[in-house]
């Protein structure tokens, strides 16, 4: 497929984007960085800013795109313009140019306010994320799937998981990596909102069985 990568510079972007190349993928990734993230023939890469209109997004998006995961993020420098409107213009845009399929990386949580701490740095965080995936699921028909890990960490990946989680837990980023690119066009994950965390289940198996 040809697949464009929203937030191929940050530190899920990467793997996924290594991911899907290493599939034979068509891969465009969207870096603000001038420097070319991989040079693989089958990856091309744009600078596509998420403070334009939906309509200028959708121009920049190549032809023949088919699915656009949204992996960006900005660490709370800007989670109104990236995190939350910048999502739903990415989300515009995607259906202005056609395309179906779009994946979130969200947050567990983020559809749950109740369980949110309001004293917690990440509390703006929640909010803008929570926002974006209601839009997704409301005001769009995109076939999405919404993935929900827990604090991500830097540790090596195990390659087992437990989808569908009601507990917080930590997520390597290699494995959120690989359900993210488990999911591209798993039919069984669309329209679902799937919360992760690290367990005992292959990674194969867990979206298996979804």
């Amino acid at each position: 497929m040809k697949v464009l990568v929203i937030g191929a510079s940050g530190r899920v972007g990467q793997k996924l984007t290594s991911k899907l190349l290493e599939a034979d993928h068509q891969v465009v990734g969207t870096t603000r960085k001038d420097e070319k993230l991989f040079e693989a023939n089958n990856y091309s890469q744009i600078a596509l800013d998420l403070e334009k209109s939906a309509e200028d997004l959708s121009s920049e998006i190549p032809s023949g795109v088919e699915a656009v995961y949204f992996v960006s993020g900005s660490r709370g420098k800007d989670l109104l313009n990236v995190d939350l409107h910048g999502a739903i213009k990415s989300m515009q845009a995607a259906e202005m140019a056609g395309i179906k399929r779009f994946v979130m990386l969200s947050t567990i949580y983020s559809l749950q306010p109740t369980a949110w701490d309001t004293s917690a740095d990440l509390y703006d965080y929640m909010i803008a994320k929570h926002y974006a995936d209601q839009w997704l699921i409301k005001n769009t028909d995109l076939d999405y799937t919404i993935l929900q890990p827990g604090s991500l960490t830097e540790n090596a990946g195990t390659g087992e998981v437990e989808l569908k989680v009601q507990e917080h837990g930590e997520n390597p980023i290699e494995d959120v990596a690989e359900v993210l690119f488990g999911l591209l066009d798993l039919k069984s994950s669309f329209k679902e909102v799937i919360s992760m965390r690290s367990g005992d289940t292959p990674i194969k198996n867990a979206l298996a069985n979804l």
